[in-house]
């Protein structure tokens, strides 16, 4: 049996190593490192994907967070609602620009936005809402969209973990996550579902004057060269990553299959268990499984569990062990224990088993089997 890991990227890589290989030689003959031919056909190549109207690449998904408000003219003061359950670039990134995150709780069995909540979030201050699609499923767009509407606020789709996950509306009509809202970001940091070999990130829109804003603030501010129309930053997906991106997604539909069919086992074998509780998934939203989360039951020590797994060479990972309230960088935003009970339990529950579109299932048995005999 191979080495057990969360992410094994070096056997991805080596089932589609021509295709790689070649993309990246045909780049360096062009030597068109920056803004070369590669940077277009995979931007449409995604849009034809996602069914997005615009695609926008940029360096990372958390230049894309930033450059989403930047284009949606949020300005210093503005308030955010954000879940208090997410990785830190979400709030980062409004921080950074001097507006107010407003932290929101979760919903305890599918770890979104509780959309519940949101109404009682809403100032004559705030401007926009920011939804994680965490773990790979999407956050209940049409409750979000609607409150959204009601109140004149903007969307964005933090869709970092979720690219290829579906979201049916009730009236039957289906969309990609990240083209719900005014905007959608993505991150192709290596580990996501659709990865390149470095750092790179997208943003979404149906929306052709938003689009223009995303591209100029992306480039300097600039639409022509030399002439800035408005405060920009300089973000962009380099070629290379370009072109190993659109290898790459050509497998991005059977790298979700066989992340759900790893997923199912581990359902099937903890669905009944007292102690380990199974991902919940979102109703009207299919999953492409970034991570399979599971709950421990309070009664478990998780960090005896987590250590107990790791000497059965069984890695994992806490996503995420602190809240965004309680983070010492962002207590200044009134974040206090207590304040978001069910982010504050996940916390203390949460672990993610490996996963990935390589997992052979002999590991998966051997990663099952030494997880139930923890609690015999």
């Amino acid at each position: 049996m191979q080495k057990i890991q969360m992410v094994d990227l070096k056997t991805q890589y080596q089932k589609i190593k021509g295709d790689v290989d070649a993309a990246i030689q045909e780049v360096l003959d062009q030597t068109a490192f920056i803004n070369g031919p590669q940077v277009k056909k995979f931007t449409e190549e995604l849009r034809e994907y996602t069914g997005a109207g615009y695609v926008v690449t940029c360096g990372n998904g958390t230049d894309a967070l930033q450059i989403a408000m930047m284009a949606l003219g949020f300005k210093p003061g503005d308030e955010v609602i954000v879940p208090a359950f997410t990785y830190v670039a979400t709030v980062e990134v409004i921080a950074l620009l001097g507006l107010k995150p407003v932290f929101i709780d979760v919903i305890e069995d599918t770890f979104e936005l509780d959309f519940n909540q949101l109404e009682s979030k809403i100032t004559d201050k705030t401007v926009g809402i920011v939804t994680v699609h965490l773990y790979g499923q999407c956050s209940n767009m049409e409750e979000i969209l609607k409150v959204a509407e009601l109140y004149n606020l903007k969307v964005i789709e933090d869709n970092a973990q979720a690219i290829g996950a579906v979201y049916t509306f009730s009236n039957g009509r289906k969309a990609q996550a990240g083209t719900m809202g005014d905007i959608g970001t993505t991150s192709f940091f290596p580990s996501k579902n659709l990865g390149c070999y470095g750092d790179g990130g997208a943003m979404f829109t149906n929306d052709a004057s938003l689009a223009e804003k995303l591209h100029m603030i992306a480039n300097h501010g600039q639409k022509k060269k030399y002439y800035h129309d408005s405060i920009g930053v300089n973000s962009r997906l380099d070629t290379m990553q370009a072109a190993i991106l659109s290898v790459k997604l050509k497998h991005l539909n059977r790298y979700s299959k066989a992340r759900n069919e790893v997923a199912l086992r581990y359902d099937l074998a903890f669905a009944n268990h007292s102690k380990v509780r199974i991902p919940k998934r979102v109703k009207n939203s299919s999953h492409v499984f970034h991570q399979y989360t599971i709950r421990l039951d309070s009664s478990i020590n998780r960090d005896e569990f987590k250590e107990y797994l790791a000497q059965k060479g069984i890695p994992s990972m806490i996503y995420y062990p602190l809240p965004l309230h309680l983070q010492k960088a962002y207590l200044n935003y009134g974040g206090k224990e207590g304040g978001f009970p069910i982010a504050e339990k996940l916390c203390k529950q949460v672990l993610s088993l490996p996963i990935h579109t390589e997992m052979g299932q002999d590991q998966q048995e051997y990663i099952i089997e030494q997880i139930l005999n923890f609690f015999v």
